[in-house]
């Protein structure tokens, strides 16, 4: 039941007893707050120190509505997007994002974040979120641009017809830079916290090398790179322009994202704040690479290229709004600036830094 409904309910309720109390008649007492979780035979996963979690906070919170909403909201991916299994003695968790029959792989990360302060307390819920890991390795093995993937390798979804290299198994081709950035999130956290490096074997270090492989072919130094995307669709939002490639741009050591987190396309395809999500995930990835794999040749290029792209935000991405010389043509458009941070792109895929590609 949604909350306004459920307050609606509650009015009319409370009418009705002022109403009963000048008839003859009593109307039988009805819980403050429905219970509305999914019933615990039904639920996908049940976590003791999540339960644990939800029993303190009930206990410690006196407001009694708070209570009910974070005992129905906080459990929710584990009651109802989760499938865990162990296939060859390997943990394997698949989470759809709720209303799709589909993983992302940002969605995927962020829908467990909450869970992954418990993974010490509780080893079947470390294994589940390493399941996550270890799924989300086999997904950009099979595909680093692509955003979204079906439980069954062999699906083809509606987007299968999309203009763009899709495969089986894989729901949707959408590239965004955040979507290979949020594993590294997830798995960094991970290995900090639980001390775990299992999920951390030659197939997940092949995924790192993969990434990238993708990040610096998105720069698009040397040519457009791999990549295009269309869909016929009447959403200039759903595709993107120039054959797919998007609105050119000045090669200047950032990385290009055709979409945006919110699975929007970008019109200034060089995405600030993704830029700054793929710096900080190079350099996680070059210490687990360094430090768990052994590979210093790899770490480097992880590092050598973070400081390119820090570089590059420095120099493109920030102004100072005292010195007019540079911030003629740095500073955000007036648009920009008063819309959403989503949009605060670095307009060097036009004016000062267009090329004559």
């Amino acid at each position: 039941m949604e909350r306004r409904n459920f307050l609606r309910s509650a009015g009319v309720l409370g009418a009705g007893l002022m109403i009963a109390d000048k008839v003859a008649f009593a109307m039988p007492p009805m819980a403050a707050f429905p219970v509305v979780r999914t019933p615990a035979s039904k639920r996908k996963f049940t976590s003791q120190a999540v339960e644990n979690a939800i029993a303190e906070f009930k206990k410690n919170v006196k407001n009694e509505e708070l209570g009910w909403l974070f005992e129905n909201c906080f459990p929710n991916t584990l009651d109802t997007t989760v499938f865990h299994e162990v296939k060859n003695g390997v943990p394997d968790t698949y989470v759809i994002t709720g209303d799709i029959d589909a993983m992302w792989l940002r969605d995927s990360s962020a829908q467990v974040w909450p869970y992954i302060q418990f993974i010490k307390q509780d080893k079947p819920l470390q294994d589940l979120i390493a399941g996550v890991i270890n799924r989300q390795t086999a997904c950009i093995l099979k595909d680093p641009y692509a955003n979204a993937f079906y439980g069954d390798p062999g699906k083809k979804g509606e987007w299968f017809s999309d203009n763009t290299a899709m495969k089986p198994g894989v729901h949707e081709r959408k590239w965004e830079i955040d979507s290979i950035c949020y594993p590294i999130r997830l798995a960094y956290n991970y290995w900090k916290i639980s001390g775990d490096t299992k999920p951390f074997n030659a197939q997940w270090k092949e995924s790192i090398a993969v990434i990238l492989k993708t990040f610096k072919e998105q720069q698009r130094k040397n040519d457009l790179g791999p990549y295009k995307f269309q869909r016929t669709t009447p959403h200039a939002t759903d595709t993107q322009p120039m054959s797919g490639y998007g609105y050119p741009v000045k090669p200047v050591g950032l990385i290009c994202s055709a979409f945006r987190p919110s699975d929007d396309a970008t019109v200034y395809q060089f995405l600030i704040p993704s830029n700054f999500f793929a710096l900080v995930s190079l350099r996680e990835a070059s210490e687990m690479v360094k430090t768990i794999s052994k590979d210093n040749a790899l770490a480097a290029e992880l590092t050598a290229l973070a400081n390119e792209v820090d570089a590059a935000l420095k120099k493109y991405a920030t102004f100072n709004p005292l010195n007019s010389a540079r911030s003629t043509h740095l500073k955000p458009t007036a648009t920009a600036a008063s819309t959403s941070w989503t949009t605060l792109t670095y307009p060097a895929c036009c004016r000062c830094l267009t090329s004559t590609r």
